[in-house]
């Protein structure tokens, strides 16, 4: 069983940066795939970047291309969402998912069997 913390969500305006920070405990970090994901109010869960357990192959959606990394340490057990140029319609609650039975960076919110209980990012304008 994997337990995923977020932190590093505030407050931030339109055209800065932010970090977010997935700390994961109790399992074999190394085997999973890793992805975030976020939820606008009135909207459903959307993906946004996914990385494999290696760290070579990334995916990320469409509208954050250019401007959003991923990244993980597997020595630290932790994987990493660096936002620039951030938007106002970035504005969600971004969570960090894991994923121990499909290869790859998957994009699909079902390809995810673990998650944290989110942080919240708002971006104003």
């Amino acid at each position: 069983q994997v337990q995923l913390v977020e932190s590093g969500g505030r407050l931030v305006q339109a055209g800065g940066s932010l970090r977010l920070s997935c700390a994961a405990s109790g399992g074999t970090f190394t085997i999973y795939a890793m992805g975030w994901f976020r939820q606008a109010p009135g909207k459903e869960r959307e993906f946004v970047a996914a990385i494999n357990y290696s760290g070579t192959s990334t995916n990320y959606e469409n509208s954050v291309k250019g401007r959003f990394a991923i990244s993980r340490d597997n020595a630290k057990n932790t994987v990493s969402l660096q936002m620039n140029s951030l938007k106002p319609e970035d504005t969600a609650v971004y969570y960090c998912a894991a994923t121990n039975w499909v290869i790859g960076a998957p994009t699909g919110i079902g390809n995810y069997n673990y998650w944290g209980q989110g942080t919240q990012v708002a971006v104003s304008s």
